[in-house]
Formats: C-alpha cells, structure tokens, sequence
C-alpha cells in the first residue's frame, strides 16, 4: 500500500545518506545499467532546486571510449604540469578512475548566471554563488541515487585544467563551465573509515 512504499522510500533516503561515500576502488563491471544511469540524471537534473528556477545546471554523461578519452585528457593535461618524479602517485590515481565505466560531469551554464544578473542586478553578486550551490545540490543528488542503485562513485575536480580540452573534445557551449567530474563503476573495495565530529559542535537548537 501507499504508506508501506513511502516509509520504504524514506529509509532508502536515509540509508543513500549515510551509506554514500567516496569509492576509489572502481571496476567496470555494470553495477547500474547506462540506461538507469542516464535516467536518474535525468530526473536529478529535472527536479534539482535552483535560485529564481534558474536551471542553470548542466551535466554530460561519458560511457566507454567517451569515458576514457576524459582521463587520457586528465593524464595529458596533468602529465606536463606534474614533476616527473612525482607523476607516478598522480598517473595511479587517475587510472583508477578510468578502470570505472562512466563519467558524468557537471557544468553550470554561465548565460543564464549573466541573463539573470541583468534582470535582478540587486542580486547581481549573488547569482554565481547560488548558481554554485544549486550545482553543489545536484551533484550530491546524483551521488545519493547511484548510491541507493548501487555504483561506486566520487567526486573529483580536475577543472579548470581540462576545461578547454573537455569542451574541445565534446563540442561543447562555451558557456558550460565545468565545475566536476564524477568517475563511476562496480565497487571493488570499500570507502575508508570516517570518522565524525561530534553533532553537538555542528547543530545548534534553540527552543
């Protein structure tokens, strides 16, 4: 009946929140189909909150050779900035990502920050941060469900030394401005300890 799916909905919320953590173990074994994957970033992006329903969120979804051509992009661009003798940490850190078998890369479309500041110029400075927050709400919205679908994931930020030649790449808008990248894949080893601060410090109420 309706309220045995909504409660079982809200602890598959809750449980997504606690559960989801940063993967770097990643495999490309289909932990979650592409079609799913394509679905829910659909619906994440569709009903992801934004100041003034701007809907300045952007996302482009890498599967395959579009999902390894994003982290040879990553080594080339890091490979001539990074010392040689320390390229070795880096080179092994990126191919972990790319043993995933998806990317999906979130921008924030920078024609719609500027259209809104020339509409609402009272709020001119506070546009880019809010079109921030919102991009910050979508991706722990994508994170959370492919948590609960059951795929590896974690947030990385290589911009903006790829940017150009992501945008290149992809024939993207010069607008879209990128602003992370999250591997995907089957979990092939767990998410590290973590430990928490206690609430008491974090929350405050007052009654």
């Amino acid at each position: 009946n309706f309220e045995e799916k909504a409660a079982d909905m809200k602890n598959n919320f809750y449980e997504a929140i606690e559960n989801r953590r940063s993967i770097y173990g990643l495999g490309n074994h289909e932990a979650v189909s592409e079609e799913k994957i394509v679905s829910l970033v659909n619906h994440m992006v569709k009903y992801c909150p934004s100041a003034f329903n701007s809907q300045s969120g952007r996302v482009v979804v890498l599967f395959k050779k579009n999902h390894q051509r994003l982290w040879e992009i990553v080594k080339e661009t890091l490979q001539r900035i990074v010392p040689a003798d320390k390229f070795a940490a880096t080179e092994e850190k990126i191919a972990s990502f790319a043993k995933g078998y998806a990317t999906v890369l979130f921008f924030e479309d920078q024609d719609v920050v500027a259209n809104l500041q020339r509409n609402f110029p009272l709020y001119a400075d506070n546009f880019p941060l809010w079109s921030l927050q919102s991009s910050g709400m979508l991706q722990y919205m994508v994170w959370a469900a492919l948590e609960n679908e059951g795929a590896g994931a974690s947030l990385q930020h290589y911009n903006p030394l790829i940017d150009d030649a992501v945008a290149a790449e992809w024939k993207l808008p010069a607008s879209w401005k990128l602003i992370s990248q999250m591997p995907v894949g089957s979990r092939e080893a767990p998410a590290g300890e973590k430990t928490f601060e206690p609430i008491e410090k974090r929350v405050k109420v007052f009654k």
